[in-house]
């Protein structure tokens, strides 16, 4: 009996299809969105490059060959200005009244808004309207149609009334001012806050009512605790728009009586004073304090994502 041997067959190798690296698919991801990221840093981030670079030059638009290095000094004499404080004073005072007033009226509609009623589809739409407004706009409505002293509609209502014809401007420029921003600014708290409202634990609420809570009490310690984070982000973000406004200072009162606030101080120190390098200057240390303001408004949006997140 014989035994027969077989060599084994030999297999063809199989050729798989390489898979593309972790590297090579992100930045397939990240490819459509590379124009943009171009097109951003082209239009902010090269603009503030150049800005900073000015702002270590003694440079003034007048004598353009006369321009030097001077380091650190553009930022001393900014810092040491008297007018520069007063600006930036004028802007604290300016962003805090105006940030808490918009606070508490937003508060006051979203809690209107909040509730059922008929037509608060239309109320809703007419309260968001001034916030559409374009800033120029706004600001020359209230000069020329509710400020003006001869044919504005404040002082016609006061005419009527039988009471005083005040110049509203020359007699309370920073309240005027901060008038237009209220306006204007309330609707952006009243939608933020709004959002928080409608997204309160109901079932909570209930068992509040049927324990014999009363309204006042619901909102105390169930509401205003739920809207702390809203109210935070309100103010910050707020406060970053506010300090940065120029449209309504340049329209009313034209940086006069006391209503110069620092990007106006800016904008006179680069088109009045022709001084490049002390407007750069200024202008880095408002962007600078817009970023700080802008980092904590950025940890309480990301808190309130966490929040939402644990709720769900």
């Amino acid at each position: 009996m014989t035994a027969t041997t077989t060599a084994p067959l030999a297999t063809a190798p199989v050729h798989r299809p390489r898979r593309p690296s972790a590297r090579l698919r992100a930045w397939a991801t990240r490819a459509p969105l590379l124009p943009a990221l171009i097109f951003m840093v082209a239009v902010t981030q090269l603009p503030f490059v150049a800005t900073l670079v000015i702002s270590f030059f003694d440079w003034n638009a007048l004598y353009p060959d006369a321009r030097r290095f001077t380091g650190l000094d553009n930022y001393r004499q900014v810092l040491g200005d008297a007018d520069l404080r007063r600006s930036v004073w004028t802007t604290v005072l300016l962003t805090a009244s105006v940030v808490l007033a918009c606070l508490v009226l937003g508060l006051l509609l979203a809690l209107l808004l909040d509730r059922r009623f008929k037509g608060r589809g239309v109320v809703r739409t007419l309260l968001i309207a001034p916030f559409l407004v374009v800033p120029v706009a706004a600001a020359l409505l209230w000069k020329h149609v509710l400020y003006n002293p001869e044919y504005g509609l404040l002082n016609g209502l006061l005419h009527y009334a039988g009471g005083p014809q005040p110049d509203w401007i020359s007699d309370t420029p920073l309240l005027a001012v901060e008038a237009s921003l209220v306006w204007q600014w309330t609707p952006f708290m009243m939608l933020i806050l709004l959002a928080g409202l409608q997204s309160r634990d109901q079932q909570q609420i209930e068992a509040a009512r049927v324990d014999g809570a009363s309204d006042w009490q619901i909102f105390r310690h169930l509401t205003l605790p739920h809207l702390r984070r809203y109210l935070e982000l309100g103010a910050l973000l707020g406060s970053i728009y506010i300090v940065q406004n120029f449209d309504a200072v340049f329209t009313i009162t034209s940086g006069g009586l006391g209503t110069a606030n620092l990007p106006y101080t800016v904008y006179q120190s680069f088109y009045q004073a022709h001084e490049n390098g002390l407007a750069s200057a200024a202008g880095v240390l408002v962007v600078i304090g817009s970023l700080v303001i802008a980092t904590f408004a950025l940890r309480v949006v990301s808190s309130l994502f966490r929040e939402e997140a644990s709720r769900a």
